[in-house]
This record gives C-alpha cells, structure tokens and sequence, in this order.
C-alpha cells in the first residue's frame, strides 16, 4: 500500500505574497527555503508519493486568467522535477471559499480515487500551511504536517477558526513548523517498519528503518549472534532494533532459526513494491586469511546456494550449521536468491566476513534509483 504526502503548493513549496495571494508573475515565484533540497531527499530515500493539492481563488476568471497561471505553475513543476522531485498527481480547485464546492480543500472531491487499497491513507499525511489543509487531512482519515510561519500573514477569519478548533489542532497536527529539515527528519523516524513473531518456542520483536544510520539494538540471548546482527545493522545502514526471547534452556535452534525467519519477513514486508529499488547486490569482504562473497537477488523466488565449510562445532555460543539454517530462512522468507560463498582457516574471520558481505550486498539491493520503476523487464515480481 502506497503513502502519500498530500502537498499544498503556495505557502508550502513557495511562498505566499500578499495581500492578493495570487501567484501571477514569476517575480512572484519565491521557494520556501531548503524546500527543493528535502523533498529531494524524501523522494529519494522514504518510502512517499507526492499529489499536489491546491486552492487557486477564481482561476479562469478575469481576476485570475489562466494564461497567467499556467507558465508560472508549469515553471514550477519544471523546476522540481529538474531535481527529481515529480508528482504523481496535481489537483486544482478554481472555486472561491463562498461557493462551498465539495472539490476546494478541505472538500475531498477531488481525491476520492485515493479511498482504495493501494493507499495507505493512515500512514499519509497532508502537508501546508493553512488551517483547510489541517481539515482536508481530518477529512482524509491521515494527520497533518502544519507549515507554521509566524511571519506568515493570518486572515482574521483564519485566525479565528484557530481559536476555536484546538482539539482538531492537537488531535491531527502530528507536526507544526516552519522548516522543511524538520519535516524531513519527521518523515524518516516515521519510516519504521515493525514485525513481531511469537510461537510457543520463541517471541520476536524486530523493527527496522531502511535509510539509517547502521544503529542497532540487538538481545537475542546469544552474544555471537548479536554480534554477527549488529555488524549487519551496521555494514548495511539500516538501523535495527531486533528483541529474541526463545527456549534456549532447550537449544540454539529455535532463536537462531526464528531470527532468520523474522529479518526476512520484515525486509520483504518493507519493500513489497519494491519500484525504484536496484534489485541485485553483491559484494566480496576479505578479512585476513578468509573471503567471502555473497550476491542477491530480491526478485521474489527463493534459494539458497551455500559454499562454506567449517571446521569448529561451534563460534562463541552458536552451532556452526546454524548459519546455513538462519540464511535459508532469511532467503524463503525475504524471497530472495541469495549465493554465498566463503574461503579460508578461521572460522571467526569467515562467519564475520559472511555477514559483513552479507549487509553490504543487501544495502546496495535496497538502494533506491531516480526510474521509480519495477525492476524486472517482465514488468512482474513476485
């Protein structure tokens, strides 16, 4: 399911000028600041679908013709989409407020083909500075993000519908502010994905955030392993956060085994659509005596190719042919084709350089590219 950032354009791309608020020269053309530079890097990194929304008072009218406003808006989209930056859908409403017209924000008219189940609309959010766009997401069934410019001038009618509608304010405001930097820094902490599993042999808690910083925090009761995730967190830049209660009193196996399980559900989970992702990673990692190479595949089909040999029993507190166990479950259940092969003596040097390997193979897989297309010339991935 898709998310949305529903954005107003005047007051939020660029800036209103008053007293007419008319955007009808391109003297008038004003950026918010740092506004082409974060939603650049929203596009690009968080998981959105931009559609602009957005009230123009009496355009078509001699007051407001539209051979003034189309060069300029044109401009504007031009501008953006120059930094990659395009919207999936522009929506346009002519009205002025005394009409009442169903299709002017907050009115949802014109945005009723996103009540479907390919948007997620609970985890969208409306983006502007006035107190319709704050309604419109009320209306919407998502929260707000309030472009709060003190220095903005208010209507008083405007300012007195602020008054009276604290609850509204503190129910749908999830954010109110004045910087677009913020606004991006919100959007990212809101890109977790979470996944539990629980079984009568083990309880999984893992979330993730796949455009981190490599943080983790991991207590799997298995202090190898946690090591071998936390190098994994680390090398592929996702920050993970993964909580392992299992029935250790009995063995390894089922912590390990459901770990595997869990990791490869919550990748697969965070990148369903998968348009715009690269697909295909590989990767080689040298550690002393040993290299490792692991290349993949998140095209949807599931196998394991597995050229490892170990001469120990065990690594720290974990049963050497486990980690066949946790990549297969982490390849059927991620469905991914995943190749890895590892050479060399010391068996601590080969496992680490595996993960390692591993991590980077999959941060490049994840990475996202400016098509915003399926991957696949099938034009299908299961």
């Amino acid at each position: 399911m898709k998310k949305i950032l529903f954005i107003d354009r005047d007051g939020t791309i660029i800036k209103e000028v008053p007293p007419t608020y008319q955007i009808d020269t391109i003297e008038k053309v004003n950026f918010y600041p740092n506004v082409i530079y974060f939603l650049k890097k929203i596009v690009k990194e968080l998981n959105y679908i931009l559609v602009m929304v957005t009230n123009q008072d009496g355009l078509g009218t001699d007051k407001f013709p539209e051979k003034k406003f189309w060069p300029i808006h044109n401009h504007i989209l031009k501008v953006l989409k120059t930094e990659g930056i395009h919207f999936f859908a522009v929506h346009i409403d002519k009205t002025y407020p005394e009409e009442n017209s169903s299709t002017r924000k907050p009115g949802i008219e014109m945005l009723k083909n996103y009540f479907h189940y390919d948007y997620n609309l609970k985890k969208s959010f409306v983006i502007g500075d006035r107190f319709t766009d704050i309604l419109l997401s009320k209306n919407l069934g998502c929260k707000a993000i309030w472009i709060n410019d003190p220095l903005i001038y208010c209507h008083k009618l405007f300012e007195k519908k602020l008054s009276l509608d604290k609850d509204i304010l503190n129910k749908i405001v999830a954010l109110k502010t004045d910087n677009w930097e913020t606004i991006y820094k919100f959007l990212k902490k809101k890109n977790h994905i979470k996944y539990r599993r629980t079984t009568l042999e083990t309880d999984i808690k893992i979330s993730i955030q796949l455009d981190g910083e490599g943080k983790s925090n991991i207590k799997t009761g298995l202090g190898f392993l946690d090591h071998l995730l936390e190098q994994m967190a680390f090398h592929s830049l996702i920050n993970m956060n993964i909580y392992a209660k299992g029935d250790l009193h009995v063995d390894e196996h089922h912590t390990i085994e459901d770990t595997g399980i869990s990791l490869g559900t919550i990748i697969h989970n965070s990148i369903k659509d998968k348009r715009g992702i690269e697909r295909y990673g590989f990767f080689s990692i040298p550690m002393d005596d040993c290299l490792s190479t692991v290349v993949l595949d998140l095209g949807g089909r599931s196998f394991l190719s597995w050229k490892v040999k170990f001469f120990r029993e065990k690594i720290g507190n974990v049963p050497t042919d486990m980690f066949f166990h946790f990549f297969k479950s982490f390849s059927d259940h991620a469905q991914c084709n995943l190749y890895i092969h590892s050479i060399g003596k010391n068996d601590h040097h080969k496992i680490e350089s595996i993960f390692k390997a591993f991590a980077r193979a999959l941060r490049m897989s994840i990475q996202k590219n400016k098509t915003n297309k399926l991957p696949s010339s099938k034009g299908l991935l299961l």
